[in-house]
């Protein structure tokens, strides 16, 4: 039987200060760059994590709005929008030309990630960036989303997320934070989450309905207050189904 391979992405610098116990359990990660969190010294302590475990690097651009952490949808221009994303994932890159390594790819944040997955408009703004920023870079966003299909067509690698931690509605969208059932807490119930997407294709949304899903990184979010049990779980339970984190 072939091998199944997965990536292991959390979102950093942005608050929590665990990424030291993190980043050993990870194989990508997604650097907050000023928009919703982030600064040059927290830029700087996640890249050195990042180097010392052999992580590879991510921007996490988001809506320039830390007094709602990015989670809100913002109105901007197509203009404004592409300048703030500009300057934000410029800034990690900046930080990145000192430490030797390259930038692997670009995952949006929050409510820009949430809004490029379906406005048409949005998703061309982050294409474009993309495009701008160097043809080799790799975009993370959801299977058959806009922003993914759009970015497949214009000739940009993506890699489909899924997240461990999250329930989802029976159009692929997250289940809201605002609701009770949105974050899965108990790791057993992460990790089949997570083989149903892995082995099957799949997930059970959060009305019951089986919805196809096709996913090459999983995202365990780092403000989840068991990150790290989630994340010492799952690589437990990948040894266990032949799952190779890459």
């Amino acid at each position: 039987m072939k091998q199944l391979e997965i990536d292991i992405n959390a979102d950093v610098g942005e608050g929590v200060g665990n990424e030291a116990s993190l980043m050993p359990l990870l194989s990508s990660c997604n650097v907050a760059c000023g928009g919703h969190a982030g600064d040059l010294r927290t830029m700087n302590t996640v890249l050195d994590l990042a180097i010392l475990n052999d992580v590879k690097v991510g921007a996490h651009p988001s809506f320039p709005d830390k007094i709602n952490f990015g989670r809100l949808e913002m109105v901007m221009t197509e203009a404004q929008l592409y300048e703030t994303l500009r300057v934000q994932v410029e800034c990690l890159e900046s930080v990145i030309s000192t430490k030797g390594i390259v930038l692997n790819h670009i995952k949006p944040h929050g409510a820009l990630y949430n809004l490029a997955a379906k406005d048409l408009e949005t998703a061309k703004v982050v294409v474009r960036l993309i495009h701008d920023l160097g043809s080799s870079l790799k975009l993370y966003a959801p299977y058959n989303s806009v922003l993914a299909n759009l970015a497949i067509k214009e000739h940009i690698s993506v890699e489909f997320e899924a997240f461990a931690d999250r329930n989802y509605n029976e159009d692929l969208s997250l289940v809201s934070r605002q609701k009770n059932n949105a974050i899965l807490h108990s790791k057993e119930a992460v990790l089949r989450h997570v083989l149903s997407m892995v082995k099957q294709q799949k997930i059970v949304a959060i009305n019951g309905v089986e919805v196809s899903l096709k996913a090459s990184t999983i995202c365990v979010h780092g403000d989840t207050k068991n990150a790290l049990e989630i994340l010492e779980y799952l690589h437990l339970g990948f040894m266990e189904n032949n799952i190779k984190i890459v």
